[in-house]
């Protein structure tokens, strides 16, 4: 605003969360914005953006929260690994990386998402989300993220039935709610494993499982390397297999 510019450097990098921790010499004069807690937010909340909206500089906009933990693939980014915030204060291109702020002032979000095919309709990235992935690559530069190799689907018993009455279906499904495995990424822990392309996940470690959103956010709060007791169904019979989780290397 006052029309200075730092150098910055470059800590880290987290693609699979689309952050970065940058870090500047700037002394002790810059105004900084207090960070709040998105643990606390609810439904209803005020929610203030604040950005540079379409190349419109310091703008700001109003709204609430509109919904809690909306999830990446929801949002239409299969890629990343993250619950949203979702709010219907106007974000633009241009507020990307600016903060969504609480009614008293503090950052509760990291604006980062839009949908370009609705209107009212934006999301940030959770800040409590946002300090520990800093925190990590502050210390290590990178952010370690588990994964198990397969491309799923949230299976119910209408979509197995719809699957299943299709006469050009290619195979039938059981028809029960999981997680469908569509595709097993070869050398994976799931293929080592044993995961089968149209294997239905039921539990990890004795809890049900019951949608791919569920699955992706039980393997990312799993530790690297820690071995999940999965159970799938394939055709009529039940297996219990099991999944030692490896640290995915790119957002792909």
């Amino acid at each position: 605003k006052d029309g200075r510019t730092f150098e910055g450097k470059v800590q880290g990098i987290d693609e699979v969360t689309d952050l970065a921790v940058v870090k500047i010499n700037a002394g002790n004069d810059l105004p900084v914005a207090p960070l709040g807690s998105s643990t606390n937010v609810q439904v209803g909340d005020w929610a203030i953006a604040v950005g540079n909206p379409l190349g419109f500089d310091n703008t700001v906009t109003l709204g609430i929260v509109s919904t809690l933990k909306r999830s990446s693939a929801q949002v239409g980014i299969s890629d990343k690994r993250l619950d949203f915030i979702q709010t219907d204060a106007a974000i633009n291109p241009g507020n990307s990386g600016g903060p969504l702020l609480n009614g008293q002032g503090e950052v509760i979000g990291i604006n980062t998402a839009i949908r370009p095919d609705a209107m009212g309709i934006g999301f940030a990235i959770p800040i409590d989300k946002a300090k520990a992935i800093a925190a990590q690559l502050q210390r290590d530069g990178k952010v370690a993220h588990p994964y198990l190799g397969v491309q799923m689907l949230t299976l119910t018993p209408d979509l197995a039935k719809q699957n299943n009455t299709d006469p050009n279906s290619p195979i039938q499904i059981p028809e029960i709610n999981g997680v469908f495995v569509m595709r097993v990424v070869p050398n994976s822990p799931a293929a080592s494993a044993g995961i089968r392309r149209g294997d239905v996940i039921l539990q990890v470690d004795g809890k049900a499982i019951t949608s791919a959103e569920q699955l992706q956010n039980v393997v990312e709060d799993s530790r690297l390397g820690q071995v999940l007791q999965v159970k799938v169904q394939r055709g009529n019979q039940t297996q219990q297999l099991s999944i030692r989780t490896a640290e995915l290397q790119n957002a792909s």
